[in-house]
């Protein structure tokens, strides 16, 4: 070809939008559409999780003479917009187990011979908690020319500063997880998944979420003393938040393509983090964010963590349950939507006329 040959590499003709045809396909503006779609919901979900946190049923144990028991707790149980959930406890120290083991959030202790009660507190189990329940308290105290005393009876660790470390740590752990699995999922020179790269993969990202979660207990750890002694705990919990999170976003996108990326973040970040417990704990949350939250990877996991350091590792089952249901359940899907992408290839295959050149040379999906 010499200077005076005509060039085919010039703009398409057809005028401009020709030309913004080809140079943004129908497929680009899908996902630019997508991406906009997941950042105004983003949006949306964390300003109705958090614009306007409100107390719902918080559970109290009220200590305090049979005569008067019955009548603060249907006090309590009576306000407007029933921001506690009242129940009598036996004693102080009953009180304080029921604390101890998540099954109350504060613990009211009248005294019957004076006008100073007593309201107390784990702070390490959401500090928004304990402080909306000390507001609540001080305000009916109030009204009735009586005064409270609050006591703090589980207090985050010095390092954990506002009690956010169990949040974050998880929330590391989740987004690990899902990045590591599209990664892999859609690395240049990847195949279509078929069971044996199935297989091939979990078994990468089995590795993985072991070494995240030796990582992340290190860092929790001996780095910044936040979480510290309960290391092979926290690995173990690890492993499984980020497997779970791994294995559930290698089935969406090997069963719905780009559009199981979407739906992983949809999941995990957009309805996930806000719900979780983090910043403020299910009973602050509005209903939907409230009912969600634990049975999302990252509200499991941030239970899981916060009471396995914190509370003896009380009122966990269900995470355990929640995370183990994400990890068998991710499995299976990519397994079976594997052997599903194999079964019509192979029926392609037979089919009359079928030309399978180049098969196997698209991007996984």
């Amino acid at each position: 070809m010499n200077a005076d040959s005509p060039s085919t590499s010039g703009p398409p003709s057809g005028g401009f939008l020709a030309e913004l045809r080809d140079a943004i396909s129908f497929r680009a503006f899908g996902l630019v559409l997508g991406g906009l779609l997941i950042q105004l919901a983003f949006t949306v979900s964390y300003l109705g999780a958090f614009h306007s946190p409100t107390p719902h049923r918080i559970p109290v144990a009220v200590v305090a003479p049979e005569q008067a028991s019955a009548r603060i707790v249907a006090k309590l149980n009576g306000l407007d917009g029933d921001p506690v959930k009242a129940t009598a406890a036996a004693s102080e120290s009953a009180a304080r187990q029921r604390i101890l083991d998540r099954n109350a959030d504060a613990a009211f202790l009248f005294n019957a011979t004076g006008t100073k009660d007593t309201l107390l507190v784990a702070s390490a189990g959401g500090p928004s908690v304990s402080q909306t329940a000390s507001q609540l308290a001080q305000k009916i105290e109030a009204a009735q020319k009586r005064q409270v005393t609050v006591t703090d009876i589980k207090a985050p660790n010095s390092g954990d500063g506002r009690g956010m470390t169990s949040f974050y740590l998880v929330l590391g752990w989740v987004v690990g997880g899902y990045l590591t699995a599209t990664i892999i999922n859609m690395s240049a020179g990847s195949r279509p998944a078929n069971p044996h790269r199935i297989v091939i993969r979990l078994a990468v990202l089995g590795l993985y979420a072991i070494v995240s979660g030796v990582a992340g207990a290190v860092i929790v750890g001996p780095v910044f003393d936040a979480l510290s002694g309960h290391f092979w705990a926290l690995t173990g919990i690890g492993a499984l938040v980020v497997f779970a999170s791994a294995a559930t976003s290698l089935a969406l996108q090997t069963l719905l393509g780009m559009l199981g990326t979407g739906l992983t973040i949809l999941l995990f970040v957009v309805l996930g983090n806000p719900s979780s417990g983090g910043v403020y704990p299910s009973v602050l949350l509005p209903g939907f964010w409230s009912a969600i939250g634990q049975a999302l990877p990252p509200g499991a996991g941030t239970t899981l963590v916060r009471n396995t350091v914190y509370f003896g590792a009380h009122a966990t089952a269900a995470a355990w349950w929640v995370l183990a249901a994400y990890t068998v359940g991710g499995i299976a899907v990519a397994l079976v939507a594997a052997w599903r992408r194999e079964r019509r290839k192979a029926a392609a295959i037979t089919a009359p006329g079928s030309d399978t050149r180049g098969a196997d040379a698209v991007p996984a999906g």
